[in-house]
């Protein structure tokens, strides 16, 4: 009962994603070749320039603190940089750590997290610090969106695309189930991977959230697709759109009301509908528009139904 847990008094294992963050790099998902590149560099106690760009949810920030605690072990510093994002955060607390040596004489490591929320005169003025203190200071840099940084910081460290097979997370999902103790189904995970991935992060929430007496109470992949099916259907036979609406409404539960893991789903099973190409081209593009959407407006079920609204 949550009402029943003091706040000052929650321990930090009750939240699963923080209980399973990880700590080393043996304990991060992450493909094999990254991985070897990253113990070569804990073997040279130093590191160039790094930068690991990829979705949210994948443990770049992980990796990033991994890499200065625990593989290179050195005096570190950690900045979201989306919070601040200005050219003031660099003039003072970037410049004044990167310019002095550390005690024990080894290299520091900034850590930039989300640094695509830099500034342009940020980044402009980064570039020059990581160039003057290069060898009293490494940076490693964390971005979701790598096209929003500027070349000039790209090409002064070692990028990594940071990516998961399907297989590795639901792997994963698994064995935080099974160290839980929850039964669950096989097909539960699917629908879980088929709506998450790649988003570790929202993929253990989401599991935590539907974990009650032991068990995982999801809905079926079979019950998600019969409802995906029924909307495309509705919408190809130019239905009412109040009649598709109250249809989602009503299986709500079927998606956890979750309506931007909905419109992934409309948008990878399109293909499988017999629609001639230029309704399919449609209808992708209105999905993929509102899934960008989805970023900004705050109801997610009425940008949903304007995206069938636009469907129609």
């Amino acid at each position: 009962c949550y009402t029943c847990i003091s706040v000052n008094k929650v321990p930090a294992s009750y939240i699963w994603f923080e209980k399973y963050r990880p700590h080393t790099l043996e304990d991060i998902i992450l493909p094999d070749n990254i991985k070897a590149t990253i113990e070569e560099y804990g073997q040279q106690e130093n590191i160039p320039h790094l930068m690991f760009v990829g979705k949210p949810g994948l443990g770049k920030t992980s990796l990033a603190k991994i890499i200065a605690k625990s593989v290179i072990k050195c005096q570190y510093l950690y900045i979201n940089a989306s919070d601040e994002n200005g050219i003031d955060a660099i003039r003072t607390k970037v410049i004044s750590f990167s310019q002095t040596k550390s005690i024990d004489g080894r290299i520091k490591i900034i850590i930039l997290d989300e640094c695509d929320g830099l500034t342009q005169d940020a980044q402009k003025a980064l570039r020059n610090v990581m160039e003057e203190f290069h060898k009293v200071t490494r940076f490693i840099l964390t971005a979701n969106y790598g096209h929003k940084i500027i070349s000039a910081l790209t090409s002064r460290c070692q990028k990594f695309d940071i990516q998961i097979s399907k297989p590795q997370f639901e792997n994963h999902l698994i064995s935080i189930l099974n160290k839980e103790n929850i039964t669950f189904q096989k097909a539960q995970i699917e629908v879980i991977v088929e709506q998450y991935y790649p988003d570790l992060r929202i993929s253990i929430n989401e599991l935590q959230k539907n974990c009650r007496s032991g068990s995982l109470q999801t809905s079926s992949n079979k019950q998600n697709i019969a409802l995906v099916k029924g909307i495309l259907i509705n919408v190809v036979s130019k239905k009412d759109c109040t009649i598709i609406r109250r249809h989602v409404i009503e299986n709500e539960e079927v998606f956890n009301g979750d309506y931007v893991g909905l419109m992934r789903q409309l948008f990878n099973f399109i293909n499988e509908f017999e629609f001639d190409e230029k309704n399919k081209r449609k209808m992708l593009i209105t999905i993929a528009d509102h899934l960008y959407k989805s970023a900004f407006v705050m109801d997610q079920e009425i940008n949903f139904y304007a995206c069938l609204l636009a469907m129609v």
